[in-house]
């Protein structure tokens, strides 16, 4: 039987990706690591390792340790960081006898810093908001000057590795932009850009050498605790339907395509729309699934089973359409400390006694 340890276990990134492998019938032997061991313990996994932060010095040793020890057939990683650093370590990892299925890290490195990705869409003639910089406080005056709209608003986040809205802020503020820069120690690190609208849609892929294998578009409706956020964005889905818009899979193909010439792995595409109804990618979510990957697995597209197939057993799934093959409107409901609900708004009416 083989052996596939995921990173992050215990989270809800990889809390999704375990019950998804853990419906197959091959019925893999899943083993969990991870650095915080209150999420840790709450994992489904079969077997709970403890791991030192990917950014730390002891994290390579821990990890080839871990690899030599479990033997297991493949790794999965869930979180940038820790994909950004066990990617500089591959050819170690691949020496232990355990398989990868990640892009080169040439594409992670650009996918997870947020201006490169940025400058690689632009320079392909993806549609992206105008972004910049800022490496001193003449940028940022440049930046309210030239990308600010009409409401006098810039958005601004951290380009460095991070997920959740790592630092995002949209703002009219001079002051409070500088300030918030100066917090952050975000010098050189932040970037402004031209304020997008609020809908946002994500497009999950998985590629092959080059060929694309299957891909699926969910809108979010809305984000957990979006409201206790100062940007809104949390980087955690509350309400999240599939969808399915043509313009939208082009431009993320077109994103993928900006930022690797032979996709391989995993590859999401996350887009808000501007103000003309053009989706824009905002970032690409490289090598991992999103929180809300087992919405697609209960929906009947079991996305982590797909990845493991390939990696595993070069097996490929053979699907009516690969490209949205779910219907459209399923709706995926999450709150804290309460099951997720697959279900739609017809059922949601039906279900709930309206005055």
């Amino acid at each position: 039987m083989s052996k596939i340890l995921i990173a992050g276990a215990g989270g809800a990134p990889s809390e999704g990706v375990i019950k998804s492998l853990q419906q197959d019938d091959k019925k893999e032997t899943i083993i969990g690591m991870g650095s915080e061991p209150s999420d840790l313990v709450l994992s489904n996994a079969s077997k709970k390792l403890y791991i030192p932060y990917a950014n730390t010095p002891e994290y390579k040793n821990a990890l080839l340790n871990i690899l030599n020890q479990e033997k297991p057939d493949l790794v999965h990683f869930q979180n940038d960081l820790e994909i950004y650093h066990a990617s500089l370590m591959r050819d170690e990892i691949l020496a232990t006898g355990t398989r990868l299925f990640m892009p080169d890290h040439e594409v992670i490195d650009t996918c997870v810093h947020k201006y490169k990705s940025y400058l690689a869409f632009k320079a392909a003639g993806v549609p992206v908001p105008s972004n910049k910089m800022i490496n001193n406080v003449s940028d940022l005056e440049e930046a309210f000057s030239t990308l600010a709209g009409d409401d006098g608003k810039i958005w601004l986040r951290a380009s460095s590795i991070g997920g959740g809205g790592k630092g995002a802020i949209p703002t009219n503020d001079f002051m409070l932009a500088k300030s918030w820069i100066d917090h952050y120690n975000g010098w050189g690190d932040f970037v402004a850009a031209q304020m997008l609208t609020p809908s946002t849609i994500t497009w999950l892929s998985i590629w092959h050498e080059g060929e694309l294998v299957v891909a699926q578009s969910r809108e979010r409706r809305a984000w957990t605790h979006g409201n206790r956020s100062i940007s809104g964005v949390t980087g955690v889905t509350k309400v999240g339907v599939t969808c399915e818009n043509n313009e939208a899979t082009e431009i993320a193909i077109q994103s993928v395509k900006a930022v690797s010439k032979k996709p391989h792995g995993i590859f999401g595409v996350d887009m808000a729309y501007d103000k003309s109804g053009t989706p824009n990618p905002t970032e690409i979510n490289i090598s991992r699934f999103f929180t809300t990957v087992q919405f697609f697995t209960e929906a009947g597209l079991n996305m982590p089973k797909i990845f493991k197939d390939i990696a595993l057993y070069n097996e490929f799934p053979t699907l009516n359409k690969i490209i949205n093959p779910l219907p459209n409107e399923l709706m995926w409901l999450r709150g804290m400390d309460t099951p997720p609900k697959l279900t739609t708004a017809s059922e949601i009416d039906n279900e709930i006694i309206f005055p």
